[in-house]
């Protein structure tokens, strides 16, 4: 079994004001996913919006640079993650198509094992 991360990408717009219906359908839809892969999940955030990250970099004279925000602004920003266990990239798959993503997409990166 391998782990694989699944970033959940979205317009962080549509949940500045979000429709009440639409944010109570996401967030069963969340719940049931939690509840029917509970046997792969190994963890799993939402994440505050980007206005609340912080971003540090390292210059070419070795000093570090922070600065208040995303490292990128874009339409669609990391919003939440699930850590899972699959046997392949095409199970993983099939749960990263259970997730629910109104206002975005996700994608599925394997973890790398360093040994």
């Amino acid at each position: 079994m391998a782990e694989y991360l699944i970033l959940i990408y979205g317009d962080e717009s549509a949940f500045a004001t979000p429709d009440p219906e639409a944010f109570n359908q996401m967030s069963k839809g969340h719940r049931v996913f939690g509840e029917r892969n509970a046997a792969s999940l190994r963890g799993g955030n939402a994440l505050q919006p980007t206005s609340t990250a912080t971003s540090i970099r390292q210059d070419s004279n070795g000093d570090f640079v922070v600065t208040d925000g995303a490292f990128a602004e874009t339409k669609e920003a990391l919003g939440g993650y699930y850590l899972v266990e699959a046997a392949d990239l095409d199970e993983a798959l099939a749960l990263a198509k259970q997730i629910p993503m109104p206002f975005g997409g996700v994608e599925v990166r394997p973890i790398r094992v360093m040994s």
